[in-house]
């Protein structure tokens, strides 16, 4: 039976480089959620979106400082756990969002109602992998910390 070896990871340029990004990005989305043009400018989105607001945001700002922590420096086990936390934070923003349903679809074409719907259930169990996963890779890169 072969050794298990640990997957390689992007070089670190690559990794800061996506770190980056991904800071711009959530920061973009931020503003444009919460400052221009803002949520209200969403036709699909009902006033209840309020509700699910801070959650939202929070996952967003979540996201972005464990990034930017990983910019300076991103051992397996901290960007493990800064998965872990933004993921659980995330995960409470699309079960909020789900219990609120902020949305009104106007096409009858299409149950869109149904689609989100489903979609919000496979996010938050796709979320729910996700936290085993970066868990084990925690794990992992505790119990062997030359990885």
């Amino acid at each position: 039976m072969p050794a298990r070896t640990t997957p390689r990871r992007p070089g670190a340029a690559a990794r800061r480089f996506g770190y980056l990004v991904a800071v711009l990005v959530n920061g973009a989305v931020l503003y444009a959620a919460d400052v221009w043009p803002g949520w209200e400018a969403v036709p699909f989105l009902t006033p209840e979106t309020r509700q699910v607001l801070g959650l939202v945001n929070a996952s967003i700002l979540v996201s972005m400082a464990a990034n930017l922590v990983c910019l300076v420096n991103d051992p397996r086990w901290l960007k493990a756990l800064g998965d872990i936390v933004t993921t659980g934070v995330g995960i409470a923003a699309l079960v909020r969002i789900r219990a609120v349903f902020p949305f009104a679809f106007t096409d009858t074409t299409l149950d869109w109602s149904l689609v989100a719907s489903v979609l919000l259930v496979v996010a938050i169990v796709g979320s729910a992998i996700g936290i085993v996963v970066a868990l084990v890779t925690f794990v992992r890169s505790v119990a062997t910390p030359s990885a």
